[in-house]
């Protein structure tokens, strides 16, 4: 079989407070919402949102370092996964699973608020064992 690649990189601004839960097994999983621009043809931008998600340590730094607003650098493999809801509809949803993240805001290492900030700082996701949320469910 061919070798294959499944590799995302963004470069954009984070458009929501990063949420951090535990999974059953007690890993700590952050989710956020990153916001990139592109061109069009008509030389319209338009602004695309992607659904990150950060695992253990990763995921502490993220929640405790990263706000709205700052520009951050992603990367990491996109994931699809479906769950039902409560009231039995079906759900998709596409992710970027980060292996690094590294933090463009300086903020002179001053905490702003619920979450702080620090600049220019990478993080890469630690080995996670198991997986961290079931299959087709829904973790949030």
């Amino acid at each position: 079989m061919a070798r294959t690649i499944n590799r995302v990189e963004l470069l954009g601004r984070v458009g929501t407070e990063p949420e951090m839960r535990y999974a059953p097994s007690g890993t700590a999983v952050t989710t956020f919402r990153v916001a990139t621009d592109r061109r069009r043809q008509s030389g319209d931008v338009e602004t695309d949102w992607h659904n990150v998600v950060c695992f253990a340590k990763q995921a502490e730094a993220v929640d405790t370092y990263v706000g709205k607003g700052d520009r951050i650098y992603v990367s990491g493999s996109l994931a699809q996964n479906s769950y039902e809801t409560e009231d039995g509809q079906r759900r998709h949803r596409t992710e970027v699973h980060a292996s690094e993240v590294v933090f463009l805001d300086s903020r002179n290492g001053e905490r702003t608020g619920e979450n702080g900030h620090a600049g220019a700082e990478a993080v890469q996701a630690a080995p996670v064992t198991g997986a961290p949320v079931a299959a087709g469910a829904d973790p949030f």
